[in-house]
């Protein structure tokens, strides 16, 4: 699968913003491996966009249950016509902001960096939502604590974070070459 035949799947407006906003098939490939690493896991993408991340973690690794969550209707509208047109059953597609969610309820987490946009105004998907530097350390603080708050052992992946919202007490244990793609567990 490439980015290309998978980005297929969404109106061209959206494809446009593939490489600069949604995962990489690769990536995804590599990151959901880690998360998925033992059956019957709950992953959790914060800020998930289309949902590309989410359904290609599901199609290769179907012993695991992937979440999305987004605030933007018309990506969760794009998530789960794809989701639809794929039939992929075990991603699921939650319409909302991730501080409304129940970060207990899941064992893992994929973050690709869905707050820049508040501190980056030349790339922004679009101007339905707002933005402000405010709201990045918002967001940034409030993933902190949430993932502060879970278990040993809980994993995390993050791919282009400035890794803000990352506490001290989650180890990285692989990084792509890059270090763009980091793999955590929480020791």
């Amino acid at each position: 699968m490439t980015d290309a035949t998978f980005d297929w799947l969404y109106p061209e407006r959206i494809q446009q913003l593939s490489k600069r906003h949604w995962t990489p098939v690769r990536v995804a490939k590599k990151a959901a491996s880690f998360l998925a690493a033992e059956n019957g896991k709950s992953i959790l993408d914060i800020g998930s966009g289309v949902g590309k991340f989410s359904l290609i973690g599901a199609h290769y690794f179907p012993e695991a249950t992937f979440f999305g969550i987004e605030q933007r209707s018309e990506l969760h509208h794009y998530a789960l016509a794809a989701k639809e047109f794929t039939r992929i059953e075990n991603a699921e597609f939650m319409h909302g902001n991730f501080t409304q969610i129940d970060f207990a309820q899941f064992d893992h987490f994929y973050f690709y960096n869905a707050f820049f946009e508040n501190i980056d105004s030349k790339d922004r998907i679009d101007h339905l939502i707002e933005y402000s530097t405010s709201l990045y350390h918002y967001y940034s603080r409030y993933l902190y604590k949430e993932l502060n708050d879970r278990p040993r052992g809980t994993r995390l992946v993050t791919y282009h974070s400035l890794e803000d919202e990352v506490p001290p007490s989650y180890q990285i244990v692989e990084a792509s070459r890059d270090f763009l793609l980091k793999m955590w567990v929480k020791k």
